[in-house]
Order: C-alpha cells, then sequence, then structure tokens
C-alpha cells in the first residue's frame, strides 16, 4: 500500500539548489491518502535513494535526495534541484511561499489499527513530492538565495546520504504540528497494494466543466489537466486499498430446525441404556360372552409379546482451523453449531416420516376429499382412536395431496374448498400466508423434511398422535483440540428410537 504523507519544507536554498525539511514527524497523526495516519519512530527504510517530484507525478521529477538523517522526532531530508525550467519553478515557488510543501510517499510493509488510526510500523520511501497543500501550517521556507550553484561545485554535494550514511546539518526553525482531519478506517488487507493520491485541486464540478477541462488539457493546460488527471484517478476500481469491502452479518442460507412430523406424534425420552427398546404388544386378550345359566364362563388366556425396535444414532461433525474459530466475525463456530443441529433435526424427522410412510396401509377415494374421509374412518377403526393429523409433503405429492395441491382444490363451480376467507362449505380452512390450517377436522402437517415411503412416494398420511412415539436422548456436543496443527473439530450427536405402536392406523392416501 502506498501513502502520501504531507509535512512543511524548511528550507529553499536557490544558491545550492537545495530545498530542505523535516519529512515525517514520530508519532503524530497526520492526514495521508489512507485517512488519519502515524509513523512510528524508526518505521521507514530510506536505505534507496528517491527523487523528488512535483504534486506525486512520476513524469514530473525535480530532483534527487542527497541528504537524509532520522532524529528522535522524525526524518529530515535535503533535495538538490536539477537545472530545469520545473525546477527553477520549484524553487521560486517554494521560496515565495507558492508551493511551499513536502509530501512523502512510502509502501507500506507493516501496520495496524488502533481506533481508527493507521498506526505503520515498517515501511519503504518511495518518493517525496513538492506540493502546493501541505498539511501542517507551522513550517515555513526559510532561507532562499539568488544565485546559481558555482561550475566547481565539489561533486561530493551530488552524492545521496542514505541508512547507513547519515550526515545532515539541517535544523527545523519551527515544530511540526499536524494538521486535524476526520478519522478514516484503515483498509483491512492480508497483502500488500497500490493506491495513488489524486492531485491536489477541487473535483466538485459539471459534466460541462469536465468536458471544458479535457479541451483545455488536450491544449496545455496544467490545471486542466490536474483536474482531468484528478477525475480519471478518482475511481472505487483504481483505489480499491481506500474502499475496505463491508460485510454484513446476515448468512445467507435455510438453518431450519423445526420437526413438524415428530411434533406431531407422542414424544418420550429414551431409557438410560441399551440398544433396544422393548414394548409389550397384547395378541390374544381375556373375553367376557354372553353365558346361559349354569354353563361354563367364557375363558381365553391373554398373550402378551414385545415388539422389539433398535435404537439409531444421528452425528455430524466439522474441522475447522483456529484462526477461523477465533477471528471470524459473526462467529464462524456459532455458525457450525447450528447448522449440525437444523441438520440433526431433519435427518430425524424424515428418519421418523419414513418409518410411518413405509408401515401404512391405503385409504382410497374417488376424489382428494372423499380419499380424507376414508383415511379418518379406517384410522379409527385401527384404534378406536379419531385421527387428528394430515401429514402432506410441499410439492410432489402422489396424487396432488400436497400443500400446493390443498391450496389450490376447487368444488365443481371452480371454488377453493379449503384456501377461502369465507370457504363455501365445513372442508376445511387454509390460509396462503402460513402452513398452519385444519383439513375436515384435521390438523395440517406440512412437512419439508418429508421424504415419503423407501420408494421416494409423498402420500399423504391421516394418522392420530397415538399412533407412534419418538424417544430421544439429549443432544451432545463434542469439541476436540488438535495442537499438531491448530485445528478443533466439533461434533453433535444423539440417540434416538422409532416406535411405530400402530402402524396400520397410519393411512396413505390416494384417488381412485
Amino acid at each position: 500500500m502506498k501513502i502520501n504523507f504531507p509535512i512543511e519544507i524548511t528550507a529553499a536554498d536557490t544558491n545550492k539548489r537545495t530545498i530542505s525539511g523535516k519529512i515525517v514527524t514520530w508519532d503524530e497523526q497526520g492526514s495521508t491518502s489512507a485517512g488519519l495516519t502515524v509513523f512510528e519512530k524508526d518505521s521507514i527504510d530510506f536505505s534507496k535513494p528517491v527523487k523528488l517530484l512535483l504534486e506525486h507525478e512520476r513524469t514530473k521529477p525535480l530532483g534527487k535526495l542527497v541528504d537524509i538523517t532520522a532524529t528522535d522526532t522524525g526524518l529530515e531530508a535535503t533535495f538538490r534541484l536539477a537545472k530545469t525550467f520545473s525546477a527553477d519553478d520549484a524553487l521560486e515557488e517554494a521560496a515565495t511561499g507558492l508551493r511551499d510543501g513536502f509530501s512523502v510517499g512510502v509502501k507500506i510493509n507493516e501496520w495496524k489499527n488502533v481506533e481508527g488510526v493507521l498506526r505503520i510500523t515498517s515501511s519503504t520511501l518511495q518518493e517525496v513530492s513538492l506540493v502546493t497543500d501541505p498539511a501542517i501550517d507551522s513550517a515555513r521556507v526559510a532561507e532562499v538565495a539568488a544565485s546559481e550553484i558555482p561550475e566547481n561545485s565539489e561533486a561530493t554535494a551530488e552524492e545521496t546520504t542514505t541508512q547507513e550514511d547519515k550526515v545532515s546539518d539541517i535544523t527545523s526553525e519551527a515544530p511540526i504540528a499536524t494538521e486535524a482531519v476526520e478519522a478514516a478506517q484503515a483498509p483491512v488487507v492480508t497483502a500488500q497494494y497500490v493506491a495513488y493520491t489524486k492531485p491536489r485541486v477541487d473535483t466538485n464540478v459539471t459534466a460541462g466543466q469536465y468536458l471544458n477541462a479535457q479541451v483545455r488539457a488536450l491544449q496545455g493546460d496544467n490545471d486542466a489537466r490536474d483536474l482531468v488527471a484528478a477525475l480519471q484517478i478518482s475511481t472505487v476500481s483504481e483505489n480499491t486499498g481506500m474502499v475496505p469491502p463491508n460485510y454484513l452479518r446476515d448468512v445467507i442460507g435455510i438453518i431450519d430446525s423445526s420437526r413438524p412430523f415428530i411434533d406431531s406424534i407422542e414424544r418420550a425420552p429414551l431409557p438410560a441404556s441399551g440398544m433396544k427398546v422393548f414394548t409389550p404388544v397384547l395378541g390374544q386378550q381375556a373375553i367376557v360372552g354372553l353365558t346361559a345359566e349354569g354353563a361354563e364362563f367364557a375363558s381365553q388366556d391373554t398373550a402378551v409379546t414385545f415388539q422389539e425396535d433398535t435404537v439409531v444414532k444421528f452425528a455430524g461433525a466439522n474441522v475447522i482451523n483456529v484462526e477461523l474459530l477465533d477471528r471470524s466475525d459473526p462467529s464462524f463456530l456459532d455458525l457450525l453449531v447450528r447448522e449440525l443441529a437444523a441438520s440433526y433435526a431433519q435427518k430425524t424427522d424424515a428418519y421418523a416420516s419414513n418409518i410411518a410412510a413405509q408401515n401404512s396401509a391405503a385409504s382410497t377415494g374417488s376424489t382428494i376429499y372423499k380419499s380424507i374421509a376414508d383415511g379418518i374412518s379406517d384410522s379409527f377403526n385401527v384404534m378406536r382412536f379419531t385421527p387428528n393429523n394430515l401429514l402432506v409433503a410441499p410439492g410432489s405429492g402422489v396424487n396432488g395431496i400436497d400443500f400446493s395441491g390443498l391450496l389450490g382444490a376447487v368444488d365443481g363451480a371452480n371454488r377453493p374448498l379449503f384456501a377461502a376467507a369465507a370457504p363455501q362449505n365445513a372442508a376445511g380452512l387454509l390460509s396462503q400466508g402460513t402452513t398452519a390450517g385444519t383439513i375436515a377436522g384435521l390438523n395440517l402437517v406440512v412437512d419439508a423434511n418429508y421424504t415419503g415411503n423407501n420408494a421416494g412416494d409423498k402420500y399423504a398420511l391421516v394418522y392420530p398422535t397415538a399412533a407412534m412415539r419418538f424417544h430421544e436422548s439429549g443432544t451432545i456436543e463434542l469439541r476436540a483440540n488438535i495442537v499438531a496443527n491448530g485445528r478443533v473439530e466439533i461434533g453433535l450427536y444423539g440417540y434416538a428410537c422409532v416406535v411405530n405402536r400402530y402402524p396400520t392406523a397410519f393411512r396413505f392416501l390416494s384417488v381412485a
């Protein structure tokens, strides 16, 4: 990253064709192209000679660095100007106070952001420029001579003193004060990049003024050229380092922990031990019969068997780097745990509803509503319990008995059967704004996790809540630190057992 830092010139000597000044002050805030900036002590590497430019334009060199010294307060430098018309103008402008400011250009190697202030700890000096509007007013040009340098001047005056050979007689005539500026956030980057400072001109112009400036620039007008150059480089694409990316804390993606089917059946905790759950099942039962006087009582033994169901485990894990764990915002760990919990909920819900669909019995009617009515009657005959739930998928249901089909169901006069503010009959009531509703007195259960039977057929199911019981342990989160590579393994698991108490009380619906 390259920035420009304006500082005042302290001396200009036209006799020796030199200009001197403190180009950087340690530990004081200044206004740069990156916002408020502080150079920490000895944070600039000046081991390589640099040129003196005009307003940071590399095509307009004025001279070169001949002496630079690091002091306890900053860097002091002297530049020898060439025998050119532009250098003559620069000396005159410096002497008269028309262009009496220094601005350094450095490439940042290491930096940190402290409360919106860019604190530079390591950088490389790239160039120094004469500028018209410096950030500091306390130091001005102190010395101007009228004659040119003699022809027999010693060649050693042309030599550049670098960091390895520091010699300087320069003293500042006034302390350096830092101009107050508004704080600007330093860009957050992991690699170096380059941004260029625009010329110090007023870019608040109209389209017509800009067109006029383009014409005058072609005719050689320097002010017009500065304006065109400033507007041309004042773009985001050419100054990407000055416009840091802004990441929102909202995360786009579906993280759904709902379990509509499991919430519609009985639930119970899982026994503390064992991988099997045994539920007593009545077979042959004792009976009572109409008995004549003196006749033997009716008698039948009771037979009790056991239904055996398997305990299964649902688990998921991920490995993340410790950097992502510590430095992410929003927290990647929180997001990961939420994702694992949502996946656990979706997989267990799909598992239980698949068992219900795979073992259900058929109920068939000539229309959607008649098939629902047959399902209610058939389910009642199994348990002597009136069913209270109707499970459907959001779409792709067999015979169109799904949420989409129910919303669009109409009678012979094309009037909505269920989705109406004032339905024409008592078939049911659905609202397009919610999945809640009633169909033929049944609670509508719309489940996006429902995958149907083993063949993938998403039949609608009519059933009572007591037909199935879902036993479940609490979910357990595991964390393991991997010291060798600084990674963390996050896992989540839980145990569940589905007890399908009355399989044929689940009635899958079809339309003949």
